[in-house]
């Protein structure tokens, strides 16, 4: 199996020498191409730098991280701005979307900035936004748009270039259940059917029970790791939740 994303014994510190912090700690694992995984953890247990520097928002102190085989942690400059616009896709807790571009325009926007033609861009644009279901909204403003649409068409957004991983930072976070449980089976299906990687930072074990795989993350380093397999949702949701209760005084920062 093909390996999208290794991370390798990764150290992350905050501060000087007077007042340090340790963010994460030598932290490894590995990720298949085509995997769902979730990386679950309370508040200040390092999750959300770890997604941080697998998505080349900041940077390591130590230790490599490798995307298609290729050392992230090494490239800089124009060569860094190329591999994150082509090989990740993001989608974020706030959607991110330019409130003066319609969804056609903000979804388009990526493939644009590659040149690539302008048949093409329409028929790939239009392809995902059948998968994502917001044919309805294309021609709408963000403003316009209800949460869950926002999120959907942040995520055609984020997998119209075909990204070798995507990224998502809390994905359900903004919005309500209807519309999360919607997000969330369509990222299913983006999983199961389109054979997209996903790395996907979450507080609550309704959205992590969609993953193949979760992560749990305390004080810096991997403190737990649970696979789905041939389960049904619901019980690796109890068996999220075991892994939850272990985790103690967390357990009210998790969700």
């Amino acid at each position: 199996m093909e390996k999208i994303l290794k991370v390798e014994k990764i150290e992350k510190y905050y501060g000087n020498k007077s007042s340090l912090t340790k963010a994460i700690d030598s932290i490894s694992f590995e990720v298949e191409k085509g995997e769902f995984v979730a990386i679950m953890g309370a508040s200040g247990s390092g999750k959300t730098t770890l997604l941080n520097v697998i998505s080349t928002i900041d940077r390591v102190t130590s230790g490599h991280i490798y995307v298609g085989g290729v050392d992230i942690t090494k490239l800089k400059g124009n060569y860094l701005n190329k591999f994150r616009r082509e090989e990740l896709g993001f989608i974020f807790q706030d959607f991110n979307l330019l409130d003066t571009l319609t969804a056609y325009e903000n979804i388009a926007l990526a493939l644009s900035i590659q040149n690539v033609g302008a048949k093409e861009i329409d028929k790939r644009v239009r392809d995902v936004a059948q998968k994502l279901d917001i044919q309805n909204v294309l021609n709408t403003y963000p403003y316009q748009m209800s949460g869950g649409q926002k999120q959907r068409v942040a995520s055609s957004r984020a997998i119209i270039t075909n990204p070798k991983l995507v990224l998502a930072d809390e994905p359900t976070g903004a919005l309500d259940s209807r519309a999360a449980k919607l997000l969330l089976e369509r990222l299913n299906y983006l999983n199961k059917e389109l054979d997209t990687t996903i790395l996907m930072v979450t507080h609550d074990a309704v959205t992590a029970s969609y993953a193949s795989r979760v992560l749990f993350i305390k004080d810096g380093k991997v403190f737990n790791e649970i696979h789905k397999g041939e389960i049904s949702r619901k019980e690796f949701f109890d068996q999220i939740i075991d892994v939850v209760t272990l985790l103690g005084g967390d357990l009210n920062d998790t969700f």
